[in-house]
């Protein structure tokens, strides 16, 4: 059962841009509900303060009920990606309760007591919630077990070591009584906290890494599961909006009188840069925004075009860059070399194309603001809301909920804001929905890059030199300014630098140029979505001039990296490396080390002759260190996959007299289900640390296409999306 978290406590504003390292003892507290429960608050890394009478206070991430059940604040939200299942099963593994005795609560916004430990605030995002979650949540359940089995050898007066968990149960062993965990909560929250646990051994654990069926299926099957677009208060109207169709351009006049003839039509509302319509329903709505007249002051990017952002981004190749990573001598070592490779390489604006388009509902009243939303960063949601909407932050409540959709797009509070704008206007509830026109030409997007590369080979067709200088946009500059430091961020380099490979002189310097006027922001592994298809790309070059076969090139490089070549390695053994295919059909390989985790793609393509790209089967092979769900691990990976050859096939933003030429699916095309390809995921076991894997997938498989595509077809493409112009077949 997933449920709403209704209180609204007062969150700190106040945050670190990191947060601190955090070791195994974590500070926990108990507190006896009235109710008779036990409730444990984690502490990540601040202390929380235990829950008191009939209150509950958002620092609990556990609650034991006197009914047994197990409820687990969830500082982490769920878009698809299975989180609400597998950590569930990192607190139930520790505590010896079955999955399914769970039940999950939204986290209410506070930054102070659900900071994700890795991002230093609170947010889902970077596919860490399991990395950021492993040792927290295991600890919480271990104090759990401890106090819960140290309250039954208290009531029986027996030695705390000869009892132990079993099945939501304290049993004493040697007399085999049994107390569940219901009849011990309270107890339990008299204890003493443990100045130290035990965590169970990977050889003990029952639930981590076998598959389990997910927590949220049956609610998402039988449509009882509540996403953003489902709030539904009393009285609530429903509003949708146009705003300029320039970024930056501001209302110059309205004519509503058409519109506000339509029937269910109750309300045009304003803004500077936009109009909403407000109605009884949806259709009413849209057949307002429809009937409008509007006169836009476009401002001074209303010629702003795609060529002239690229060459922007071009030129500032040409110039010096902060030093991301630097090797050896890389210029000194190009100049002796046997052979030279030099090319460039571009990637464009990409748009999030959620299924759930962009949405929120708000209530704003005088001493007020209450918030119906799916958002991935829910302390700046209130934040952001709360500054709107001129209040105190402990003024505004945010009901999170699932999100049908995220890839980074609700990181962003950009929807939030422009709803409580609407309704300070509105009278009542209002839930504003964007079409999807407005949600891909108002999308925040995946920037657009620019590479120039070199590299020198010896005399055998090894590397010698490495050289990258690149340009583009730097979300975290904007997004966590702390993050971006000397010229520098991790999320823009992740992928360029710090490769699996053994070059001995490297050099790779980045350029931040920010696209006029047009807003970049996360996108299902941003910077590796870049870096990998560019690095990937350029070593299969590499291996073509060294007249070398791309997986064997690859392995001679990769001793020191022992987790990259042994995936490397299981790939391509499972996808048949070097049997032959037919005319026009090839197999293309990548490699990456992104999120902490290992991972090699296989793809397999045909190219009609007309230039027609099919991937016809995609094997991966991860190393994501120790797996809590290899199902949710087999279905990351199948879902990047998808996402990964639509941005490579297909995906693609552009702009002309400052507008976004893309408006719905059929000019912004998403990868159809009869093409998908089959998808073979073969997990390496491992002992490491878990690995993240919500975006992995998505880097890996884009260059691993474009590389089959030359096996097939001889023609590197160096710009995406692939343009079946260039690969049709001559003669």
């Amino acid at each position: 059962m997933i449920s709403n978290h209704h209180e609204s406590p007062v969150s700190s504003l106040s945050k670190p841009p990191f947060a601190n390292a955090l070791s195994r003892r974590r500070f926990l507290q108990v507190a006896a509900t009235a109710s008779g429960g036990l409730v444990l608050s984690l502490s990540m890394p601040f202390t929380a303060e235990a829950a008191e009478g009939e209150s509950f206070q958002p620092n609990a991430f556990i609650t034991v009920g006197g009914d047994g059940r197990i409820v687990l604040t969830m500082p982490y939200v769920e878009m698809g990606q299975g989180t609400y299942t597998s950590i569930p099963m990192l607190i139930a593994e520790e505590l010896e309760v079955d999955l399914k005795r769970v039940d999950l609560e939204h986290a209410p916004p506070n930054e102070k007591f659900y900071v994700n430990p890795l991002l230093g605030v609170q947010a889902t995002g970077n596919s860490n919630a399991i990395r950021g979650a492993w040792e927290p949540m295991r600890n919480a359940g271990a104090v759990a077990r401890t106090m819960l089995v140290a309250a039954a050898a208290k009531r029986w007066a027996v030695d705390p070591a000869t009892c132990h968990a079993e099945s939501g149960e304290a049993v004493h062993a040697p007399t085999g009584r049994r107390l569940g965990y219901g009849e011990l909560a309270a107890e339990a929250a008299r204890m003493p906290v443990p100045t130290s646990i035990e965590l169970k051994r990977p050889q003990d654990f029952k639930l981590i890494g076998t598959p389990a069926k997910r927590l949220d299926t049956p609610a998402k099957v039988n449509g009882t599961a509540l996403y953003g677009i489902d709030a539904r208060p009393p009285g609530v109207k429903v509003a949708t909006l146009t705003q300029s169709p320039v970024f930056g351009g501001r209302v110059k006049s309205v004519d509503a009188a058409a519109a506000k003839a339509i029937n269910g039509v109750r309300q045009i509302v304003q803004l500077d840069d936009a109009v909403a319509v407000v109605a009884d329903h949806m259709g009413a709505a849209k057949k307002g925004l429809e009937a409008l007249v509007i006169e836009w002051d476009e401002g001074q990017h209303a010629k702003l075009d795609t060529a002239a952002i690229l060459g922007e981004l071009e030129q500032a190749t040409l110039n010096p860059g902060a030093v991301a990573q630097s090797i050896g001598d890389a210029d000194g070592a190009m100049a002796g070399a046997a052979i030279k490779v030099e090319a460039n390489y571009q990637v464009p604006f990409l748009a999030h194309a959620t299924m759930e388009p962009m949405n929120c509902t708000v209530h704003v009243r005088g001493d007020g603001c209450e918030i119906w939303v799916g958002n991935q960063a829910l302390a700046r949601v209130q934040a952001a809301a709360a500054e709107t909407a001129g209040l105190p932050l402990h003024k505004v409540v945010v009901h999170n909920h699932l999100i049908g959709g995220g890839f980074g797009r609700r990181l962003e509070a950009d929807g939030v804001v422009r709803a409580v704008e609407i309704a300070k206007q509105v009278d009542g509830p209002v839930k504003v929905v964007w079409t999807r026109e407005e949600d891909i030409q108002h999308d925040m997007y995946r920037p657009m890059f620019f590479d120039r590369l070199s590299a020198g080979l010896d005399a055998r067709g090894m590397p010698v030199a490495w050289k990258n200088h690149f340009a583009g946009s730097s979300i975290l500059a904007r997004w966590l300014p702390p993050a971006f430091s000397n010229g520098l961020d991790p999320d823009t380099t992740e992928g360029a630098i710090h490769l699996v490979y053994d070059l001995p002189n490297l050099h790779v310097e980045y350029v931040r140029v920010e696209p006029p006027g047009i807003p970049t922001a996360f996108w299902r592994s941003v910077g590796p979505s870049h870096n990998v298809f560019v690095t990937e790309s350029f070593m299969d070059e590499l291996a073509t001039a060294a007249k070398q076969d791309p997986v064997s090139y690859r392995l001679a490089l990769l001793d020191k990296t022992p987790r990259a070549k042994a995936v490397l390695a299981l790939a391509a053994e499972k996808a048949g490396w070097g049997q032959k295919l037919p005319s026009r059909a090839g197999r293309g390989i990548s490699i990456q080390n992104a999120f902490a985790s290992y991972m090699a793609h296989v793809a397999e393509v045909e190219v009609a002759d007309d230039g027609a790209v099919r991937v016809r089967r995609v094997v991966c092979a991860v190393d994501c260190g120790t797996v809590v769900n290899p199902d949710t691990v087999k279905a990351q990976v199948q879902s990047a996959v998808m996402f990964g050859i639509t941005a490579a096939l297909y995906g693609e933003i552009t702009l002309k007299d400052g507008r976004v030429e893309q408006t719905n699916f059929d000019t912004y095309q998403i990868l159809r289900m009869d093409e998908a390809p089959a998808v073979e995921v073969h997990i390496v076991q491992s002992t490491e640390a878990p690995g993240g894997m919500g975006e992995a997938g998505t880097s890996c498989i884009v260059p691993a296409v474009t590389n089959a595509i030359f096996a097939a077809t001889g023609k590197r493409l160096r710009k995406l999306p692939v343009d079946p112009a260039v690969l049709k077949r001559e003669g």
